[in-house]
């Protein structure tokens, strides 16, 4: 399991105006909207591609395209959605599936209630998309879903990530055939009693969409 911290001084500029209480909701989207495409740049850096023969105005060429099948990207709903548009276009012609999972509060453990994934996910690169690597228990079930599914290489692209998550990661699959990678824009310093990330930028479903009373 590898972590990749982008240091860039434009994704420390938006995730610190993230971060700030008074940043608006539709701010906010737009924010982790551009993010996102900021981090996934780095996450597609082993982006599988192919040669192939083309020509140009002036003459013929050699061009990579993306290989088939086509990389499958996976909000986990509901805060990963607002992750999706930053994703896609950087890939606009990748597949994309849903997840949905929610934590239990008290027991911090995550349960699916949404799966529109494909049953076949073999020798498919799967990227998923969560805002909030926290205990890390809604990345491992997410991951161990697809790679029941036959995944053998997923990136997880998240806002922020706590050590406690990057740790249960690393205890799940250092040791297995597969390769997982998380890329965030900052590893935080720790979880509160209530395993929210400290500083952190508070509930990331919340803070994109509101709070529905």
């Amino acid at each position: 399991m590898r972590t990749l911290v982008i240091d860039h001084p434009l994704v420390a500029h938006k995730l610190g105006r993230l971060r700030a209480e008074g940043t608006s909701s539709a701010t906010f989207r737009l924010l982790a909207e551009e993010l996102v495409t900021l981090l996934a740049y780095e996450a597609t850096r082993t982006l599988l591609v192919h040669r192939v023969d083309i020509r140009t105005p002036v003459g013929p060429c050699v061009a990579l395209e993306m290989a088939e099948p086509k990389p499958l990207v996976v909000p986990i709903l509901r805060a990963g959605l607002g992750m999706l548009n930053g994703m896609v276009k950087l890939m606009p012609t990748a597949e994309v599936g849903f997840l949905g999972m929610v934590r239990d509060e008290t027991s911090l453990t995550a349960t699916t209630y949404a799966d529109r994934l494909p049953h076949n996910l073999a020798h498919r690169q799967v990227f998923v998309l969560d805002p909030m690597l926290a205990t890390g228990g809604t990345l491992v079930a997410a991951i161990d879903l697809l790679l029941e599914r036959g995944a053998r290489d997923v990136t997880a692209i998240c806002l922020l990530a706590a050590p406690e998550g990057i740790a249960r990661l690393e205890a799940a699959y250092d040791d297995r055939e597969v390769d997982v990678t998380v890329v965030t824009a900052a590893v935080d310093s720790h979880l509160n009693e209530k395993g929210y990330i400290v500083p952190g930028l508070g509930d990331a479903g919340d803070r994109l969409y509101g709070v529905a009373e």
